[in-house]
Parts: structure tokens; sequence; C-alpha cells
């Protein structure tokens, strides 16, 4: 097991999700004042889901396209969506 890895994926998807609208329909949920284990439980296997769908496909396009393409183009993928998110709030606010 790649420790290093592990630890790296896990610090990015949990500051990611702090403040997500996931965490915000949680939160919602476990106010209900009904059971807190039943949505603590849906909550993480729904986390759990969607992070295998996202380890499947990642395994699948990494077959089709090289690693360092993939890097690449989600780095630049994450520096528009910033710019975009930016230029936004400058018009809105």
């Amino acid at each position: 097991m790649d420790w290093k890895l592990a630890l790296t994926t896990f610090g990015a998807v949990f500051v990611a999700e702090l403040g997500d609208k996931t965490q915000l329909a949680t939160l919602a949920f476990a106010t209900s004042g009904r059971s807190r284990w039943a949505v603590f439980i849906g909550s993480a296997c729904a986390l759990v889901a969607t992070s295998a769908i996202a380890v499947l496909a990642g395994e699948a396009i990494a077959r089709a396209v090289p690693p360092s393409l993939l890097k690449r183009v989600a780095g630049v993928a994450f520096v528009a969506i910033g710019l975009w998110v930016l230029w936004s709030s400058r018009e809105g606010g």
C-alpha cells in the first residue's frame, strides 16, 4: 500500500468536502432528530460509492490516455474553474 498516496488523497478529499453541498446536505439530514447513525452510514456509503466509481473510471481512462496528460488537463481545468469562479464573484458582487 502506498501510504503517502493514501494520506495525500485523504487530505485533498477531506479539504475539498469541507463546506461542500454534500456536507451541508448531511448536516441537514442530521438535524431531523432521527437516527444520526443512519445519516452517517448513508452519507459514508455514498462517498465510498462515488469514490469507487471515480477510481474505476480513472483506471479505465489511464489505459487509453497517458497519466502525465491527465495531470496536465486536470491542472488546466482546475485553474480555469478557479479563474471562472473569481471572475463570476467579481461581476456579482
